[in-house]
C-alpha cells in the first residue's frame, strides 16, 4: 500500500487523531475507496451539472427575480 498527504482542515485533522486505532483503519479504508471511485468514475460535463443545478432550483422555485436580488445583496 502506498502512503499520500492530503491537506484537510484543522477539526477533520484533530477528530482522526483523536479517533481509535480502529476507526483510524476503517476511515482510511473509507477515502481509499472514495478516492478510487472518484478517480476512476468519468464526471459529467461541467455545463450538465449546471443545467440539473439550474432544473433542481427552479423547481424549488427560484426565479430569474430572486437570482437576482440574492446576487445583488450585500
Amino acid at each position: 500500500m502506498s502512503a499520500i498527504t492530503i491537506p484537510v482542515d484543522p477539526d477533520t485533522a484533530r477528530a482522526f487523531e483523536q479517533a481509535s486505532a480502529e476507526e483510524q483503519r476503517k476511515l482510511r479504508l473509507l477515502l481509499s475507496l472514495r478516492l478510487r471511485e472518484l478517480t476512476t468514475t468519468p464526471l459529467p460535463p461541467l455545463q450538465t451539472i449546471l443545467d440539473e443545478v439550474g432544473r433542481e432550483a427552479q423547481e424549488k422555485g427560484l426565479t430569474s427575480e430572486i437570482l437576482h436580488t440574492l446576487l445583488n445583496a450585500e
